[in-house]
């Protein structure tokens, strides 16, 4: 099976788990993680536009497991940590990854974080080389194994 199957049948076996662990690790903190960790995977490509944004948003506004979080909150830090990325992409997607890194030390919120980037990864129906190495780059911040992912 390829890694595009693999993946799939990852995220179909877990989907309902993460609105489950989005709810019970609900903290500003994980809000926060989760938003740094889908604006990395969103300028995957070392870029971010307008239409990347747009995409972003919508799927951050319709996500039923991030819909416990205000949303024009998470919109705001979005915005933050991609233009942070869009001035200086490393710097950006370093501070990103700290933020995410808080939560080296819990493996089953790194997997909420992980498992909500790779949804976000795939959102538009292809989930590229660029989105993997970016949420492969998270799990090695969370110490977790990309393998387990489907990655």
């Amino acid at each position: 099976m390829g890694t595009l199957g693999s993946f799939s049948n990852w995220l179909s076996r877990t989907k309902g788990n993460i609105s489950d662990g989005v709810k019970k690790f609900k903290s500003k903190d994980l809000m926060e993680a989760i938003v740094a960790g889908c604006a990395v995977v969103s300028v995957a490509d070392g870029t971010i536009d307008a239409s990347e944004k747009q995409k972003m948003a919508a799927y951050l506004g319709r996500s039923s497991e991030l819909n416990v979080f205000n949303m024009s909150e998470v919109i705001e830090r979005f915005n933050h940590y991609a233009g942070n990325m869009d001035f200086d992409v490393m710097v950006g997607k370093q501070e990103a990854l700290r933020v995410i890194g808080k939560f080296k030390t819990k493996p089953d919120v790194g997997r909420v974080i992980v498992g909500v980037c790779c949804a976000v990864g795939a959102a538009d129906g292809d989930f590229d080389d660029q989105e993997k190495a970016a949420v492969r780059d998270i799990c090695n911040v969370l110490s977790l194994n990309p393998g387990e992912f489907g990655l």
